[in-house]
C-alpha cells in the first residue's frame, strides 16, 4: 500500500543568508509535504545545515520567509519553532552524557509539562500524574526504538549508534508534526545505518511524522526518500523525485567537481 503525501506543511520561500560578506545561502525555495520524507542533499559546504537552522530559529535568515501550517514567518526563535511542532536532531550530539537514557529522551517532554517547579520537586498532586502520563510515553518511545535494556544506562556509556537513537528518541518525545534530522546516520557502520533506516520509516509510517533530512549516503537517500532537493554553494540546482535528481545533469557534475 502506497503511503498517502498530503498539503504542502512548510514552505521555504526566497531564504537567503549571509555572515558579514559571505553568503551561505542564496535564494532558496522549496517545499515540504505532511507525511513524507524530504532530503536535502548536496557536497560538503552546499549550506544544508544552514538551511536547517534557518528553519529551526537557530539563524535569522537575511531574505525570505518560512510558512508553517499556514503561517508565515521572517524569524522564529528555536523555542517558538519547538512549541509549534518543529523537533530537531544534531549531527554532533548534544545528549547529557552523565544521565540515563530514559531521563535523556524525558528532556525532550520539558515543553510539555505544565506543573510548576515546585509541585515537580514535590511529586504532588497534578505534578506526580503529569510525571507518570510523561514517563508512560517515554517508555514507549524506548520499547518502540529497541532500547528497554539501556533504559537505566548513561548515555556516555553506550556505543555511538545507540546514542544517535536516543538523540532520535529525545526528538520523537516532543511528538513533533516535522522532524529535522541533521545526517542522521553521520559515522554509523552498516548494520546501524540499516537500523536507523528503519527507525526512520517507521516514525514516518507509524506516527505520521513529516521528516526533512540531511543526508550524505547517497544509497539511503535514495531509498528512503519521497523527495530530494539538492544544494550547491549555497544556492539550488535540483529538487524532484529521487530517479530525477539522480538523473540532473547540475547535480552529477555538482558531485563529481566538475562544475566548478
Amino acid at each position: 500500500m502506497s503511503k498517502v503525501i498530503g498539503d504542502v506543511i512548510l514552505d521555504i520561500q526566497n531564504i537567503s543568508l549571509r555572515f558579514g560578506g559571505v553568503k551561505a545561502l542564496t535564494d532558496i525555495s522549496f517545499n515540504v509535504k505532511e507525511h513524507e520524507i524530504r532530503a536535502i542533499i548536496g557536497p560538503n559546504g552546499a549550506g544544508k545545515s544552514s538551511m536547517l537552522n534557518c528553519i529551526n530559529g537557530v539563524y535569522t535568515p537575511s531574505e525570505g520567509s518560512i510558512t508553517f501550517r499556514g503561517q508565515t514567518f521572517d524569524h522564529m526563535n528555536s523555542r517558538q519553532v519547538a512549541e509549534m511542532g518543529i523537533a530537531r536532531t544534531f549531527q554532533n550530539l548534544a545528549l547529557f552524557k552523565g544521565m540515563s537514557v530514559i531521563d535523556n529522551i524525558m528532556s525532550g517532554r520539558n515543553l510539555k509539562i505544565k506543573s510548576n517547579i515546585f509541585l515537580q520537586a514535590l511529586r504532588i498532586g497534578p505534578a506526580e500524574r503529569e510525571e507518570i502520563e510523561h514517563r508512560e510515553k517515554v517508555e514507549h518511545i524506548i520499547d518502540f526504538l529497541e532500547i528497554q535494556a539501556f533504559r537505566k544506562t548513561p548515555v556516555g556509556q553506550l556505543p555511538y549508534g545507540l546514542q544517535k537513537r536516543v538523540d532520535l528518541g529525545r526528538a520523537l518525545a516532543m511528538e513533533p508534526q516535522v522532524l529535522l534530522l541533521d545526517e542522521p546516520m553521520a559515522g554509523m557502520n552498516l548494520e546501524e545505518k540499516q537500523d536507523m533506516c528503519r527507525f526512520i520509516l517507521d516514525v514516518n509510517d507509524e506516527f505520521g511524522t513529516t521528516i526533512v533530512l540531511i543526508e550524505h549516503d547517497m544509497g539511503v537517500v535514495m531509498d528512503i526518500s519521497d523527495r530530494v532537493v539538492v544544494l550547491d554553494y549555497g544556492k539550488k540546482i535540483g529538487d524532484g523525485a529521487p530517479d530525477d535528481v539522480r538523473n540532473n545533469e547540475d547535480v552529477i557534475q555538482a558531485y563529481l567537481g566538475t562544475s566548478h
